[in-house]
């Protein structure tokens, strides 16, 4: 049965960003990393999916980290409070960097992008409490997607904060009259496909217009631009050798036109008569 949150295209929150006053943390706070257990084979082929793609799209960027499952704590000293995001985009941040959780206070910002895929048991609760609580501590985008199609109205939902709430992000056609969202966090115009009975999500890059939908379709997409530019390289270089023979041999050219000019080359014929 659809969820009638989903409908809606303003999700607003009853406070502001991140509390920044909090109390020192007490050295006896702990903050598990909350164990994930995936709600059905589609719910977790769908997080892995996406996880992987992003993780492969931006791998180049030391500065961005993709995580799954990792669980997000907002305020210090209250291990109570946190989420955990089924993928999290964070810009600004060290990639390389061994995290069993997410706080912050540390990493200094909020996740940028959060998609969170939606299960039977946790769809009310992804429409209502967790998106009033990604929006307070600041996170700029928030996704839904329906890996069964038949929680949402939608198969793929995306919200944009503005002013203080969370507007959704309107469809757009694109070529051959596909309809996307666009996220402009990511720089992605994203969309849904069905895979193995399942929903999963699709991205496009907005630069050079190819879909993906894992880590390998990202894989085989960056390497065939890497092909592509060594072989625009390859060209260019024997363009230009080929133009540095011409005008060397037009030198020849020109050299020989002056040595007869000049009468050089006479004194070596008289020689070779003699």
């Amino acid at each position: 049965m659809p969820v009638t949150a989903s409908t809606s295209k303003v999700l607003s929150a009853a406070a502001s960003p991140v509390a920044e006053a909090v109390a020192p943390e007490p050295d006896a706070v702990e903050y598990p990393d909350r164990l994930w257990v995936a709600q059905s084979t589609w719910h977790g082929e769908a997080v892995r999916l996406a996880a992987t793609a992003l993780d492969q799209h931006f791998q180049a960027r030391a500065d961005v980290l993709v995580a799954m499952e990792l669980a997000v704590y907002y305020e210090r000293g209250n291990n109570r409070a946190w989420l955990r995001p089924d993928v999290q985009v964070v810009f600004g941040v060290k990639r390389n960097v061994k995290r069993s959780t997410f706080k912050v206070w540390q990493e200094g910002k909020a996740p940028d992008f959060v998609l969170e895929v939606t299960s039977p048991s946790t769809a009310q609760h992804d429409a209502r409490h967790k998106a009033r609580q990604y929006l307070r501590i600041g996170v700029r985008e928030y996704w839904r997607l329906d890996p069964e199609g038949s929680m949402l109205v939608a198969p793929l939902e995306g919200y944009r904060a503005q002013a203080g709430r969370y507007r959704r992000v309107e469809s757009v056609a694109g070529p051959g009259g596909v309809e996307y969202l666009c996220s402009g966090v990511l720089g992605l115009d994203l969309r849904t496909a069905r895979l193995h009975g399942a929903t999963v999500l699709v991205m496009r890059d907005q630069q050079t217009g190819e879909e993906f939908a894992d880590a390998v379709q990202e894989f085989d997409r960056r390497r065939r631009m890497a092909e592509d530019r060594a072989s625009a390289a390859v060209n260019e270089m024997t363009a230009v050798r080929d133009e540095l023979s011409a005008t060397q041999e037009r030198v020849r050219e020109l050299e020989q036109q002056l040595r007869d000019a000049t009468g050089q080359a006479r004194p070596k014929e008289r020689d070779s008569q003699g």
